[in-house]
């Protein structure tokens, strides 16, 4: 009777091994490192960059000093020319075929990628451009989200502050509506990451990508709680919104 519930015990500890094994490998499908030497690491790119990266995949990615062991790195020697700065172009090396990495750096060089790269400014100025001319001409942006189902996420959790829809009321009047917004070279890019953008830090949450409010620090208002599938969902809308008409530009005689 002992050896039967010895045996039973190793049974199931190896079928919890087992069981085990699918949930760790996704989990580390969804984060990796990546090496970066510390001029870039202190310019900032880095910052606005991988924050946006996660919300559109849920990848995370860990900053590591260069010569670190990582699942990819950044330097200007070998890899794919993602951008130039600071009088380098800096590539993106891959060691090895971790998913995440190869994720990453598939939209560090697709179109929303590289215009994000671009987007990123000090003091006013771009310090990062685009590797090669050809990678700055406008390509049609498409979007897998659900469109019906965006138009209702941003109708129920943003028409509070801006008019989503000009056929119905609601939004603040200072709050710039879905329609002017639409109209900036660089909407998607501001919807995609609206959460990182003020106000909204301060009352909105995205499963799995912002952390908890403190509880000794609640949120003045309600809080807004939204998915990266609702994000996805919500730009896929916006896209389909034609841009305001805002009139010619006010000629100064």
């Amino acid at each position: 009777m002992v050896r039967r519930i010895v045996k039973l015990h190793h049974f199931l500890a190896a079928l919890g091994v087992v069981l085990l094994l699918p949930i760790a490998a996704q989990a580390d499908e969804r984060r990796f490192r990546l090496a970066a030497p510390e001029v870039l690491a202190e310019s900032g790119l880095l910052d606005y960059l991988l924050p946006r990266f996660s919300l559109k995949t849920g990848v995370r990615i860990e900053i590591v000093p260069e010569g670190t062991p990582a699942e990819a790195g950044l330097g200007h020697r070998e890899g794919r020319a993602a951008f130039v700065g600071a009088g380098k172009t800096w590539r993106l090396r891959l060691a090895g075929d971790h998913p995440g990495a190869a994720r990453f750096a598939d939209w560090l060089t697709s179109e929303i990628g590289q215009r994000t790269i671009t987007s990123f400014e000090v003091d006013g100025a771009a310090p990062f451009a685009l590797p090669q001319a050809e990678a700055a001409e406008e390509e049609t942006a498409t979007y897998d989200g659900d469109a019906a189902l965006g138009q209702r996420v941003a109708q129920a959790k943003c028409g509070r502050c801006h008019v989503v829809d000009p056929e119905r009321r609601g939004g603040i009047g200072s709050t710039p509506s879905f329609a002017v917004l639409r109209t900036l070279t660089d909407w998607d890019t501001r919807f995609q990451t609206f959460y990182a953008l003020n106000p909204h830090p301060a009352f909105t949450q995205v499963t799995g990508v912002t952390a908890r409010f403190a509880s000794h620090l609640p949120p003045a208002i309600v809080p807004i709680e939204v998915t990266p599938e609702e994000i996805e969902a919500i730009l896929a809308y916006v896209a389909g919104i034609a841009p305001a008409d805002l009139g010619a530009p006010i000629q100064i005689q």
